[in-house]
């Protein structure tokens, strides 16, 4: 078949070497493309907003499927239109593109349908807007309601920022139309983390975790721009929180939008900011992020096109994404100035030295041909992609790749991917064990808990009957990776414990699961019988167990940890709180 992909960034590149894979796929053409598109696609004059002379295009050359990269053509409707004329297209509607197009439209969906997003309110009135400014203080986040390219969030440490931001919204209309609604609301701490899923309508599919990085400068410092960079996995998105999201955010936000007459159909992406064990949406985006996507398209091995094919004839139910393990990372070579001004038509060295490095693609986004050589045309100019066996080794890739290339002023960041290595090298202080997968439902209740307080944890499968080595190397060798306490859970006989405490002199607590017929009896007994010298806590059986073995866990640590103490202090009111709430509740 014939395929048009529309835009001409990182992303389209991206969407359209994945394409290009297909054995279903004969041609590609994309409008507007870029310098390195054109090795792939044949690249069309027409502007991604142009949906009416797209339209044309198409109809004359038969095309059989079409991609929507940005969200311009999105929010003006061109999947509608596409559809209209019996085209075949994959993107969102316009009514669901509105989720991204109107950032008081979703924060009033979110509220309505209890999806977890930052207190806040719209304003289109300049005056009303500041005087709420000046009454819940600062820090503050002030969002231009409409689509600003990724720049129209502002995060305001005073008040006086907050007014000047508001100022440059609404008054000096530095994102145009974009800023005639304001959303202003809290500001919301944490670590954020991006996280897509094709869905048509009904069931939903998500890609791996990832991690984009807005500000222009190291460590997170400067304005905000469409991105410098990304990876793939985020750490910070562990199977816990992958699941939470799932439950909590990705499905119930695809089930509001069909219960609102918007069925959704595409890519949803969800910002989201995490804080231990809470999620909270900062925003959503109606297609793939840039560049969020050329880590995750790299690491994708399915064939993309049948997957986009179910999601317009809502058959995705059944399908699968083949992930690659590995890693990878995108860092973004921009313009110097970006994201104010900056100069164009500077020719670009060293394209052709990436190009023997193995795993490594360089995903054009603002280039053009000129006099036959690739200079640059754009803000951000490159995303220098590669995939590694860990982290770290698709960093030192990418970087290296990055290295070959060079033009006048170039600039990138080069902390991408920094925030992975921190969470992945900090050593764990809670030991999770468990005697099969099956019990990873009951023991999640101890994760839980150790996310709330913050405590790193590591989580892994060990039998004491089916793999004893196992199970005595991970006991025998905690301490040494930094362990302080071991939380072991098993059912039936249940001497996982017993084992863990024969080959360590750490403080070992059981978990007895309900997992026979004897609702969790024999767990129990085998788990608390332990001869003298060789002490198991236990605390209660199945998933009281488990979050009671968590807390008891934090305990142990707070004895030499006063942050912890407070925290549990906190959590000791908050349970008192809790109970009179419901005291008064029965006296009404």
């Amino acid at each position: 078949m014939k395929v048009l992909v529309i835009g001409g960034g990182g992303r389209e590149h991206a969407l359209v070497w994945k394409i290009a894979q297909s054995p279903k796929v004969e041609k590609i053409y994309c409008a507007p493309g870029n310098a390195g598109i054109a090795e792939l696609a044949e690249c069309v004059s027409i502007s991604a907003d142009d949906i009416d002379q797209l339209l044309e295009f198409a109809k004359q050359e038969k095309i059989g499927l079409t991609v929507v990269g940005p969200e311009g053509p999105l929010s003006k409707g061109i999947v509608d239109l596409f559809e209209e004329h019996g085209l075949r297209i994959f993107g969102a509607s316009k009514a669901a593109a509105e989720i991204e197009a109107s950032k008081s439209f979703a924060k009033n969906l979110m509220k309505i349908y209890g999806i977890p997003t930052a207190a806040g309110q719209a304003f289109t009135d300049y005056k009303t807007a500041a005087a709420f400014i000046r009454k819940i203080g600062a820090p503050l986040v002030v969002k231009a309601d409409g689509l600003a390219a990724g720049k129209g969030v502002i995060v305001c440490a005073s008040e006086d920022e907050a007014i000047d931001a508001l100022n440059k919204i609404m008054v000096q209309k530095e994102f145009g139309d974009a800023g005639n609604k304001v959303i202003v609301e809290e500001c919301l701490i944490g670590e954020e983390a991006s996280f897509l899923a094709f869905t048509d309508g009904k069931t939903v599919i998500p890609l791996p975790s990832s991690q984009d990085h807005k500000a222009v400068y190291d460590n997170d410092k400067g304005p905000n721009t469409g991105g410098m960079g990304a990876y793939s996995p985020a750490p910070v998105v562990d199977s816990y929180l992958h699941k939470k999201i799932m439950k909590q955010i990705m499905i119930p936000t695809v089930r509001a939008m069909a219960a609102e007459g918007r069925p959704y159909k595409g890519v949803l992406y969800a910002g989201l900011m995490i804080d231990r064990d809470q999620i909270k949406v900062l925003e959503f985006n109606a297609r793939f992020g840039d560049p969020e996507a050329q880590p995750l398209l790299i690491r994708i091995k399915n064939d993309i096109v049948p997957i986009m094919e179910a999601v317009i004839d809502g058959k995705l139910e059944g399908r699968k994404l083949e992930i690659d393990d590995r890693a990878a990372v995108c860092v973004v070579m921009a313009s110097g100035g970006y994201p104010e001004s900056y100069k164009k038509g500077l020719p670009i060295s060293g394209l052709d030295d990436v190009r023997h490095i193995r795993e490594a693609v360089v995903f054009h986004a603002g280039t053009a041909e000129s006099e036959g050589k690739t200079v640059t045309s754009g803000g951000r100019v490159l995303g220098v992609t590669a995939l590694g066996d860990s982290v770290r080794k698709a960093i030192s890739k990418a970087y290296e790749a990055v290295s070959r290339i060079s033009w006048d002023g170039v600039h990138f960041r080069k902390d991408i991917g920094q925030k992975a290595l921190k969470r992945l090298e900090t050593p764990p202080k809670v030991g999770i064990v468990m005697g099969s997968d099956s019990d990873l439902e009951i023991m999640e209740e101890t994760v839980g808990v150790l996310k709330q307080f913050g405590v790193s944890f590591d989580m892994t499968v060990a039998s004491a009957h089916r793999s004893p080595a196992r199970a005595a190397e991970f006991a025998s060798s905690a301490e040494q990776r930094g362990i302080k306490v071991i939380i072991a859970g098993a059912g039936h006989a249940a001497h996982l414990a017993g084992v863990m405490a024969a080959h360590t002199c750490l403080p070992v607590i059981g978990v007895p699961i309900d997992s026979s017929s004897l609702r969790g009896m024999d767990a129990l007994l085998s788990t608390v019988q332990m001869p003298p010298g060789v002490p198991v806590a236990t605390v209660s059986v199945g998933k009281p167990g488990a979050k009671n073995a968590g807390i008891l866990a934090v305990q142990i640590l707070a004895v030499s940890d006063p942050k912890l103490a407070k925290q549990l202090d906190e959590f000791k009111k908050e349970m008192a709180a809790e109970v009179e709430k419901k005291a008064r509740k029965l006296r009404q």
